[in-house]
């Protein structure tokens, strides 16, 4: 099922990210056989160009034959049209239907220079115009840490949206007004695809720090003051409420989705659904 029947109903769709393991990729498997009986209506694998080189195409496979429908990342900073080509072609043989079109990380060598796709938005036109894929993209609540401002980064959103994006999937956030405002402001572009929350569950304050160093993410008082004052199981059951809290909200204002990062841990992601269920 591609993105815009996905979220063509009107209930809050439930979706699920998970990455290729660097080892022992049979115990992500155990993970997402766990999440499974919440009947996800896809689970994302982060991923780069170049599948063939990080094995994430067998473990494609893998999660595709076990049932779930899979939505592989892609970026494209690095590659060329004919690589990109290359790839793509790979998907489709394995009966892909949607592909996430990211821009990527620019590597650190200065001496680097994008070749055929230096913008997201040149990925999600290629795809368009060469493929029947459905196609998400990022999105970025309190603005990409590469932006000058929200405005802007809105108007590079546009861009993807106008060469053939299906779906916003945004950067997780810790405060549903920022969610809030940000659907209102790219509405107001003229966009109208559906917007789908990403959500963390917070496990450990090192995870916490690791993300807002690489992005632009409040962290609300509430949530520095846990930080402190708890560790391991006890920061782990906040964790879980504090979420059961932020999805309660967003699906009293109809979130199109929401859009788990699990970290590869089904335990918080479980608990979260279940409590929302109650």
């Amino acid at each position: 099922m591609k993105l815009n029947e996905i979220y063509s109903t009107d209930k809050t769709v439930v979706s699920f990210e998970v990455f290729p393991p660097k080892s022992e990729p049979e115990n992500l498997l155990k993970e997402i056989k766990l999440l499974a009986k919440h009947k996800p209506a896809f689970l994302s694998l982060t991923y780069g160009a170049g599948g063939n080189e990080n094995k994430s195409f067998k473990l494609l496979k893998n999660i595709k034959d076990s049932g779930i429908n899979v939505m592989p990342h892609f970026t494209c900073i690095t590659s060329t049209k004919e690589k990109i080509s290359q790839d793509i072609k790979e998907f489709e043989l394995l009966g892909i239907k949607n592909i996430l079109a990211l821009r990527g990380d620019i590597p650190e060598d200065k001496t680097f220079i994008c070749h055929d796709f230096c913008h997201a938005n040149d990925l999600v036109k290629f795809i368009k115009g060469n493929t029947n894929l459905s196609i998400g993209v990022a999105g970025y609540p309190e603005g990409h840490i590469e932006s000058p401002d929200l405005k802007t980064d809105i108007e590079n959103l546009k861009r993807k949206v106008d060469a053939g994006a299906d779906a916003i999937f945004t950067q997780l956030f810790f405060e549903n007004a920022f969610f809030f405002d940000y659907v209102n402001r790219v509405r107001d572009a003229g966009i109208t695809i559906p917007v789908i929350a990403g959500i963390m569950p917070v496990i450990s304050e090192k995870q916490v720090n690791k993300m807002i160093s690489m992005a632009n993410i409040s962290v609300p008082k509430k949530l520095k003051e846990a930080l402190k004052k708890y560790q391991d199981n006890a920061l782990l059951d906040f964790g879980i409420e504090f979420a059961t809290e932020q999805c309660i909200g967003l699906i009293k204002e109809n979130v199109q989705g929401l859009h788990f990062y699990t970290l590869n841990k089904s335990y918080s992601t479980d608990k979260i659904l279940n409590n929302i269920k109650e």
